[in-house]
């Protein structure tokens, strides 16, 4: 498909580029990534462009996904052929254990069913190496990484933190949240900032086109697919540490 995402600080953005959009030149790995749960394909994208492979497996339609793509159960899939991959991604529904779910909406958790350890018992038969991604909140997980839109650039704080298996990631160093404000309403009152919410409908949000360029995304302008999306950004981080680490040593595609 003909679809594409600026994710990199210093290129050009995802909203200026003419349409339709071409996905960026990069140079591949040779390796091959599985991205489960990959929604529109914002984690997707960050490991195209550090040289990846990518497929992506969701239980949903996804018509914007922008490489091969496979409807069909997440879990299912990747027990049947998650070992025809070097390395797997998962994204298992966080709504049941994410911060807004812990805390302004705490009244409606019951109406959601996490799926975090069933993906990782099911990501341990393949002997592959993975990375599992959730929001902060109450996920039960190992937390090996954690990432903010600062680090790279984005007008997002969006933490998302990572539990890593036959694999290592640096950490960026945290930037301080100071002098950084969420615009948008809260409570009655309007609160101008720098940082875009990208999330929900209302209270002052902005535009579709503010969260294609908070986000480093610009394949979908469906708003619950940026809304649920990873930037870019984060993936080719993680993207690169990983492709350096399973061509310098091919044993390590075969996890312990």
């Amino acid at each position: 498909m003909t679809h594409t995402a600026i994710p990199s600080r210093g290129a050009a953005h995802p909203a200026d580029l003419p349409r339709p959009w071409q996905l960026p030149a990069r140079e591949p790995n040779g390796l091959r990534l599985l991205d489960l749960f990959c929604c529109a394909g914002g984690a997707s994208m960050g490991y195209h462009l550090a040289g990846f492979d990518v497929t992506g497996v969701d239980i949903a339609p996804r018509p914007a996904y922008p490489f091969t793509f496979h409807q069909a159960d997440a879990i299912d899939y990747v027990r049947a052929h998650g070992h025809e991959y070097d390395v797997i991604a998962a994204s298992p529904p966080c709504q049941a254990d994410c911060t807004l779910t812990a805390g302004t909406n705490q009244d409606r958790r019951h109406l959601h069913r996490s799926l975090l350890a069933a993906t990782r018992d099911a990501l341990m038969t393949t002997g592959r190496p993975w990375i599992i991604e959730q929001p902060t909140g109450k996920a039960v997980m190992r937390r090996d990484l954690l990432l903010c839109g600062l680090m790279f650039d984005l007008k997002v704080f969006r933490h998302r933190q990572f539990e890593l298996h036959g694999l290592t990631v640096p950490q960026p160093a945290h930037p301080t949240h100071d002098g950084h404000r969420v615009r948008g309403w809260r409570h009655g009152r309007y609160y101008d900032g720098d940082i875009v919410a990208v999330y929900g409908d209302g209270g002052g949000k902005g535009s579709v086109s503010e969260w294609q360029h908070a986000m480093g995304i610009g394949w979908t302008d469906a708003r619950r697919e940026i809304a649920e999306a990873i930037p870019p950004a984060y993936t080719l981080h993680i993207g690169h540490a990983i492709a350096r680490a399973l061509t310098t040593n091919p044993a390590e595609r075969q996890a312990a």
